[in-house]
């Protein structure tokens, strides 16, 4: 197989980047850079029968992802999740097509697999063999284990209050782990001191987007190549929401899919919500959000680098921003485990909250079809 992109470019002003060089962010508008690819070549080459006989992992997608050479790739079997029916809780809720993009079956149990397993990979096709990132929990465990695997060293900084399991995970894989007393944005600054360290932070480099990116590729693929109403998506930096969204763009861009997009909501908690204040208040950027505080480890992001992207994606799909609160999270936890048999980690609940209010509000319908999503296993928060 091979891969199919052809350059970086800005999201916002369009410069273009060589993907063959190291490359972070345009330096110009201080925003993300965005894989672009040889859509007519791929369309060319790829059909729905094509990926029938292919790899249970993201990876099937090779042509989509950035890595040149095969042999750069550094996985463990990551993607390919299972898109469960949810008949019980949909049935509670009056809702005929309801469905969870179950995260959890990922290496080192989470989403964050995904985008690590990509960003890794290109790092070693790049040569780099040194790399770091702030985390509120799954994205340290994630490189760390990614690292190991691919034989380079891994610096992750951590609130201190992160879940205990998920901290044990990245120095058992071998990371230099380093603890802040504040919130991610302060483990940004340790990140930052340690300069000889490539920074692999959320958005802050072009391919952990192109891994989650699989996430809109699978789901459409699993649902029989049909594209849902909406996309119910925990947000804290926002890149699944994003690469969701540019998954839905490029299977249309290369005829696998018929022009339909799904609305995107994001959700967040109510004690670190800067993206919904964003969006109810018309603005284009997002602010600092003072004190953010939730369960929800991976919702607590006080200024997502992506805010722009975000919010443009979100009015653009005809979606929405919601927050939840983090009592109502805790309940949604207990009871999808009961009907359904599922762990969800917080961040997942708050998306089973959200869809809650959404229906409860009538925004939702009946017949639409719905994909909420659980983006780690819940033991790791216990």
């Amino acid at each position: 197989m091979n891969s199919f992109i052809i350059y970086l470019r800005c999201s916002v002003c369009g410069e273009i980047f060589d993907h063959r060089q190291v490359q972070r962010f345009c330096q110009n508008c201080n925003e993300p850079l965005i894989a672009v690819y040889d859509y007519d070549g791929i369309k060319r080459h790829v059909s729905r029968d094509s990926f029938k006989t292919r790899v249970s992992s993201m990876w099937r997608y090779f042509e989509f992802l950035p890595v040149i050479d095969e042999k750069n790739v550094v996985s463990l079997g990551e993607g390919w999740t299972p898109l469960l029916r949810l008949e019980k809780f949909g049935s509670i809720l009056g809702l005929k097509n309801l469905f969870l993009k179950d995260e959890s079956f990922n290496p080192t149990l989470s989403f964050k697999a995904r985008g690590l397993s990509c960003a890794v990979s290109k790092a070693v096709e790049l040569g780099i063999d040194k790399v770091a990132l702030p985390t509120a929990g799954n994205a340290g465990s994630a490189l760390s284990a990614y690292c190991a695997r691919a034989g380079i060293k891994c610096f992750v900084s951590a609130p201190k209050d992160t879940p205990s399991l998920i901290l044990k995970e990245c120095e058992f894989y071998g990371a230099e782990v380093e603890l802040v007393d504040g919130l991610i944005s302060d483990a940004v600054r340790i990140v930052q001191s340690r300069n000889e360290f490539f920074d692999i932070s959320t958005m802050k480099e072009p391919y952990r987007l192109q891994g989650k990116k699989t996430l809109g590729f699978e789901i459409v693929e699993q649902l029989g190549w049909v594209v849902p109403d909406w996309i119910i998506y925990p947000t804290g930096g926002g890149t699944g929401l994003i690469g969701i969204w540019l998954a839905i763009n490029e299977l249309i861009e290369v005829g696998l899919i018929e022009r339909k997009f799904p609305k995107m909501v994001a959700v967040q908690s109510s004690g670190c919500a800067p993206i919904v204040k964003a969006y109810k208040e018309g603005k284009t950027q997002v602010e600092f959000w003072e004190n953010a505080k939730t369960i929800a480890y991976g919702l607590r992001v006080p200024k997502p680098f992506a805010g722009r992207l975000i919010l443009e994606i979100i009015r653009k799909s005809g979606g929405t921003a919601v927050e939840v609160e983090d009592s109502d999270i805790i309940l949604a936890m207990k009871k999808m485990a009961e009907v359904e048999g599922i762990m969800l980690c917080p961040e997942g609940s708050a998306t089973a909250v959200a869809l809650e209010k959404l229906v409860s509000d009538g925004i939702i319908k009946r017949d639409d079809i719905v994909v909420i999503f659980n983006t780690a296993s819940g033991l790791k928060y216990f």
